[in-house]
């Protein structure tokens, strides 16, 4: 396979690289399997440009030349080419590889980007060549996938290429950004032939544009950019070579040529142009070189011919950098002083860059394969057609799926979804489909390859008109419907008109076209709607007349009413029925109920209005219920029609429910219907709940419960609850029923928790356990412990008394028994399941060595100020029956000064007001039998410091005044951290701070006001705070007015280097695994000295897992997320020009990590493996 090609091309003439570098893993050739190229590395991006490894005799690699089948034209460097080096960064933890895949065959290349400090989702694209995004190419050859594992936090990005064709040969590019971190890696696929032979390709069709949107869309043949903007008929012309056109012809006319050709990677042409348009300088080895560039048909056999000036030189030929081996496909002969390479049947991928090496001399040439242009073997004819017809124009061509372009009036077409234009492609033949066309498809319309074109006419006509149905015409009832409808033979709009007005489209009135029917509609009609009416179609000199005619006879207006005109009033209520009524002229209105007619008085009577007329009832009885009948009159006709009132009313409450079963928080209520359903069929029932106490309701059910037993839920236990029932009819709601009887939902505690065995003698077992997770409101009143013997099935208790503890001690067990043990939780509710502990338990103590639990703050200095509390706690471990003993400075504690509290598992050193005379070293001892363990615990008492000692005015001069002073004989048990100096006027002995926070014991104050008398004094400073008293000089100083000559004295230099000091050693420290840990000190000297922090002796350098500050003499050393590996001896150095010094501590990290883990965190595998090893060890010894 050959070597990958890069993305940019170097002028650079140096020699090829070693033999020894290996070309990049090939997949599966076989066709229609899935290759999957993956590289693992943790190394740095690539460069735009990729450089080898020089050979011997110090000549480094050329950079290899572009892929020019896919380029893609000339245009701006991309964005990433232009960025800093210092904004890349390693952002791919596995990259794409380059691939070989058979043509028809399934690639796929992965890139995956760690996501453990990115915040959102990286911003991933794939190119082909140097700017194409593949995004816009997805389609049934080219699919773009992302998928995101929580577990490891990895980003995974496929790109895989379907059903793999020869032009997908070529470089593509992945770039990875976030925010200001980009990433790149470029990489190659090769696409190896078939048993099938191919056609030649020509150069001009690499460079030639495919169709976007048609229905090879994501075929990757996404070849140049530029459109043609006219469309004309071409000659046949004899072949020509694009590249000698370039080579032979002006700079002025390169665009012409690229525009008239197909050509979009002009840029890439150009710097191959100007590569070999170089002048070549005379060579001593070669009597005759290569020619500048070859240009062989796909398939071919191209034959490279050097001549050498000394046969005896060794010869070497290279493509794209990558040294050529003998093979079947690549042949050499000698020939005298001529030497002879043939590459036989040529594919795209050997259009490349050769040279051929003789001793420190190269000569270089270009080899071209070109693909053969795609020729219209049947060309477009013209067709005339009828508007909203289909037409399809079809051509043929002499490839199968070639890219054809298509073009209206020199246009061109999109297979765009939302166009009317659809491409068909069915092998060699291409279709044009227009599924209605339209007067305006009227058009020349062509049809364009890279070897010739074709064009016909489309005329498209209107069919002549014919009415198939005409309107008729109407006589129409007032208010109803005018529904106008007429039939044509064409599809095509029209206009209504009323009395010879346009009539538009509006709420009232709506027009309807589907097709070659119209249809004119008025839902409601009106009087005003009467008149002429007539269609007339456009573009048609025709128009489809009719008459509509409005009458109103009188109507009854029923539709408010119920099923069979049923109207029901609540028994006492006032019933007013109000009928519209239309007709004109306004008709008469007749009431009447059987023989006997209703009047306009009484308790029922009618009332008549001029829209309407009312029936109305005071106080309706049952008896009124029947059947009454209205009848209308007028001119036109008359209408009637009768109307059934009924009576009714609310049903009667159900009887009191009753609660037959209880849980935790619910229960089961059930009630019997009411006697009386109030002369309407009952629909369901709701019911209401409330606490016993309350007098609030709440309603449990919105939807009617159609049954009679319900499920209250979602009550509280323990507390308790009354429910009531409502029936429901058409009417309304009865009244409440009596509420039911009280009750209280209760539910028993779910099993204790974390039942294990606390310690086990001879003849007892003590159990502990925790309480239960749910206690529930009937509270806990306590546990029942019971046993067995291993082999029985007899449970015997253990408590006869419930035990409110959650521990419990078995007493009078056999030794060497074993036993099973359970524990109940019981309540009012009743006894939980039991929890069991899971193993049988072995009667007999069990010895466990003493260990002191030491708190990691106490294993530094515990340091607390005079006056505070001292309380201390200590867990160990060790039974049986663990003797604790305490020391201070090697004497016996005093128990009155220091209490002292020991327990079976921790000990307790107490002191109430802590005094300077209770620090020291204190000795805990452990002991179990024979067994000891100890621990030693530094306590550093502290106070405020007590003042200077003689404070002395040594010089006066100008306005300064220079002191000094003694350090405090009492420091307070802390170290002297600095001084505070004040000065007062003797006229006022107001005292104000001149300076604070100082660490000499001398200092010059300045800015004093000549002719005053200044008296100064000094506070000493440690942790605790100020002295409470400062020492004054005793005398005070004068600052002379001027005139007064002032005699300068003499200074010797201070010598302030010192060498490198330790003030703050290191302190062994124990750290979780995972989480970061940190080792400080502190060093002074000076000059300022430089400090190296070593592991085991070995010094840390450019390790990401440390991190190094020195601040103001503190040194700190930060481990990120330590595991078992990082613990060891750690040493801080400090070396100036007078010495060095160093201080070490140990650190231990705690939890393990696995192999893969500590692989995966960088970790190298042999360092990996010898600390396995250790591990394993110190888990044999340990057993």
């Amino acid at each position: 396979m050959p070597e990958p090609t890069k993305k940019d091309e170097t002028e650079n003439e140096s020699a090829p690289p070693p033999p020894e570098q290996t070309a990049p893993q090939e997949g599966g050739n076989e066709k229609g399997k899935d290759v999957v190229i993956r590289e693992m590395t943790s190394s740095s991006d690539e460069d735009d440009t990729s450089v080898s490894t020089p050979p011997a005799d110090g000549i480094s690699k050329p950079a290899e030349r572009k892929d020019s089948v896919w380029s893609l034209g000339e245009g701006a460097p991309e964005e990433s080419e232009k960025r800093d080096d210092s904004q890349r960064s390693t952002l791919f933890v596995e990259k794409p590889q380059s691939g070989t895949v058979s043509v028809g065959g399934n690639i796929t290349f992965i890139a995956k980007v760690e996501a453990k400090d990115l915040l959102r989702k990286p911003n991933v694209k794939w190119f082909k060549g140097k700017w194409m995004d593949l995004a816009s190419k997805a389609g049934k050859h080219l699919q773009l996938k992302e998928s995101f594992e929580r577990h490891t936090k990895i980003h995974t990005f496929e790109m895989q290429i379907i059903k793999a064709k020869e032009n997908y040969a070529g470089n593509y590019r992945c770039e990875v950004s976030y925010k200001d971190k980009f990433d790149s890696c470029s990489f190659d696929l090769e696409v190896t032939e078939s048993s099938q032979a191919a056609p030649s390709i020509d150069i001009r069709s690499a460079f030639k544009r495919s169709g976007e949107g048609q229905e090879d869309a994501g075929e990757l043949d996404f070849s140049g950019l530029l459109k043609r903007r006219e469309v004309k008929q071409q000659e046949e012309e004899p072949e020509v070579d694009v590249w000698d056109l370039l080579k032979n012809a002006n700079p002025s006319e390169y665009e012409k040529i690229a525009f008239q050709y197909g050509i979009t990677d002009l840029r890439g042409m150009l710097k191959r142009l100007k590569r070999m348009r170089r002048e070549v300088k005379k060579s001593a080895a070669f009597a005759k070189g290569l020619d500048p560039a070859y240009q062989v048909d796909k398939g071919g056999k191209v034959r490279f011919m050097v001549e050498l000036a000394d046969p005896t030189v060794e010869l070497k030929w290279y493509k794209n950098g990558q040294e050529i081996r003998p093979s079947a496909k690549y042949i050499f002969e000698h020939k005298g002083n001529q030497r002879i390479l043939f590459i036989n049947n040529c594919s795209m991928t050997d259009d490349a860059r050769y040279y051929v090496t003789a001793g420190d001399e190269k000569c270089s040439t270009e080899l071209f394969v070109r693909d053969p242009p795609i020729l219209v073997t049947k060309g477009l004819e013209d067709t005339s057609t009828y508007v909203g017809e289909r037409v399809e124009l079809s051509c043929e061509v002499s490839e199968d799926d070639a890219n054809v372009k298509w073009f209206r009036n020199g246009v061109e077409l999109t297979n765009d979804p939302k166009s009317r234009y659809r491409i068909k492609v069915e092998g060699k033949k291409h279709t044009l489909v227009i599924e209605e066309a339209a007067k305006n498809d009227t058009a020349t319309y062509s049809v364009m390859t890279t070897g010739g074109q074709s064009e016909a006419k489309l005329a498209v006509d209107l069919r002549p008109l014919k009415i198939s149905l005409a309107l008729e015409d109407q006589t129409v009832r007032l208010g109803q419907e005018i529904h106008l409808k007429c039939e044509i033979s064409e599809n095509v709009e029209g206009k209504w008109y009323k009395n010879g007005q346009l009539i538009e489209a509006s709420d009232r009135v709506k027009l309807y076209h589907k097709g070659r029917i119209h249809r004119f509609v008025i839902p409601v009609s009106a009087v005003d709607d009467e008149g002429e009416y007539m269609f007339v179609p456009d573009a048609y000199n025709i128009n489809i007349p009719c008459k509509v005619h409005i009458v109103d006879p009188p109507k009854l207006h029923l539709d408010g009413l119920g099923e069979n005109n049923t109207v029901t009033v609540v028994a006492g209520n006032k019933l007013r029925l109000e009928i519209p009524i239309t007709g004109e002229p306004t008709p008469k209105v007749f009431w009447s109920r059987g023989d006997k007619m209703v009047t306009d008085s009484g308790r029922i009577r009618a009332e008549t209005y001029p829209d309407s007329s009312c029936l109305v009832i005071d106080a309706a009885e049952r008896e009124d219920s029947g059947p009454f009948r209205i009848t209308l009159k007028n001119e036109a006709g008359e209408d009637t029609a009768l109307i059934n009132i009924k009576v009714v009313d609310v049903p009667d409450p159900p009887q009191a429910p009753n609660v037959t079963e209880v849980g935790e928080d619910w229960c089961i209520m059930t009630w019997e219907p009411p006697a009386n359903d109030g002369g309407s069929p009952i629909l369901g029932y709701f019911i209401e709940r409330k606490k016993k106490q309350s007098s609030r309701w709440m309603r449990l059910n919105f939807e009617l419960c159609k049954e009679t037993t319900f499920e209250p839920k979602k009550m509280i236990e323990g507390v308790a609850y009354e429910v009531r029932v409502f029936a429901v009819n058409a009417i309304g709601m009865s009244k409440p029923s009596m509420p039911s009887k009280s009750f209280v939902p209760l539910a028993v505690t779910s099993p204790p928790t974390l039942l294990a065995v606390d310690s086990v003698t001879d003849t007892s077992v003590t159990m502990k356990w925790r309480p239960p997770d749910q206690i529930g409101a009937a509270g806990l009143d306590g546990y029942v412990v019971e046993y067995c013997f291993e082999g029985t099935d007899e449970w015997i208790v253990a408590n006869p008394e419930l035990t409110d503890k959650t521990k419990f001690t078995i007493n009078g067990l056999p030794t060497g028994s074993k036993i099973l043990v359970r524990v109940k939780a019981v309540n009012a509710a009743g006894e939980s399941e039991p929890k069991y502990h899971p193993q049988p338990i072995l009667v007999k103590e069990v010895i466990e060595p003493p260990k002191i639990r030491l708190p990691r703050h106490l294993k530094q200095t515990y340091t607390r100020r005079v006056g505070e509390t001292v309380n201390l706690v200590i867990p160990f471990q060790g039974k049986p029956r663990a003797k604790v003993s305490w020391e201070k400075n090697g004497a016996p504690i005093d128990k009155n000064d220091i209490n002292i509290r020991n327990t079976e598992h921790d000990t307790i050193i107490f002191i109430r007001k802590a005094e300077r005379g209770h620090s020291g070293e204190y000795d805990m001892k452990v002991e179990v039998e024979n067994l000891v363990d100890k621990a030693t615990i530094d306590i550093q008492i502290v106070d405020r410091p007590g003042p200077p000692e003689v404070v002395t005015i040594e010089d006066v001069w100008g306005e300064n005044v220079n002191l000094s002073w003694k350090p405090p004989k009492d420091d307070g048990n802390a170290a002297i951290t600095g001084y505070t100096i004040q000065k007062a006027d003797k006229k006022s002995m107001e005292w104000f701070t001149v300076i604070e926070h100082y660490h000499r014991t001398s200092a010059t104050i300045n800015e004093l006001v000549i002719g005053n008398e200044y008296y100064f004094r000094v506070f000493a400073e440690n942790m605790c705070g100020l002295s409470e008293d400062a020492t004054m000089t005793k005398e005070s100083a004068l600052i002379a007015k001027d005139g007064k000559v002032y005699k300068y004295p003499v200074y010797d230099d201070f010598d302030f280097s010192e060498r490198p000091l330790f003030t703050q050693p290191l302190v062994n420290t124990f750290a979780v695994a995972g989480y970061n840990a940190t080792l400080n000190c502190s060093v002074r000297g000076n000059p300022k000295p430089k400090i190296t922090w070593m592991k085991n002796k070995v010094v840390i350098m450019n390790d990401p897992r440390y991190r190094m500050f020195s601040n103001q003499g503190v040194c700190t050393l930060e481990i990120r997320k330590p595991s078992p590996y990082d613990g060891g001896t750690y040493t801080c150095r400090a070396v100036n020009e007078l010495g060095e010094a160093e201080v070490d501590c140990k650190l231990e990290v705690r939890g393990g990590l696995s192999f893969f883990k500590l692989l995966m965190d960088g970790v190298p595998p042999h360092i990996i493996d010898s600390y396995m090893r250790e591990v394993q060890a110190d888990k044999t010894e340990g057993k």
